[in-house]
């Protein structure tokens, strides 16, 4: 009984182990979206193992260009398929115009989020939180900011 018990528990233990991601790279669009504008452009996501992905994102909106490159630790939930949890974040730079003028700002992004590889189909959705400093001339806060990416898996 004691070993049918082990076994059992074993193989539960084994069955909700949870893994990182299940794909190597996807593209697609990515929107950033919140207090303020709404962006939307490419985006792309590479992983170089099963935790560790880069997040290069290139976004267009009302007179304004936005680069942003993310790191993101991922890491798997338990019971979920495809799905993970990630926390991460890096640099960006705005390009907008402001009335007359041309204006730079850089930016910093942290996040927090959740990526699903949808099972037996070649597509991923992420959703994360992603508040944003904008440092320049006039440097802002924006605790309201959120991303959705929808792309083809490969």
């Amino acid at each position: 009984m004691k070993k049918l018990f082990i076994l059992t528990f074993a193989a539960i233990a084994f069955a909700f182990t949870a893994n990182a991601q299940s794909y190597k790279n996807s593209i697609g669009l990515g929107l950033d979206f919140g207090t303020g504008q709404t962006l939307v452009g490419p985006s792309f996501k590479h992983f170089f193992n099963a935790n560790s992905a880069l997040q290069p994102e290139l976004l267009f909106g009302d007179h304004t260009t936005r680069l942003q490159v993310f790191y993101q630790y991922h890491q798997g939930i338990q019971g979920a398929s495809g799905l993970n949890w990630y926390v991460g974040g890096g640099p960006g730079v705005n390009f907008f115009k402001y009335g007359n003028y041309d204006n730079t700002t850089f930016l910093l992004i942290p996040q927090a989020g959740l990526d699903f590889k949808i099972p037996g189909a070649p597509i991923a959705l992420d959703f994360d939180w992603r508040p944003t400093a904008f440092i320049g001339d006039n440097s802002d806060f924006e605790a309201g900011r959120f991303g959705f990416g929808f792309r083809f898996t490969f």
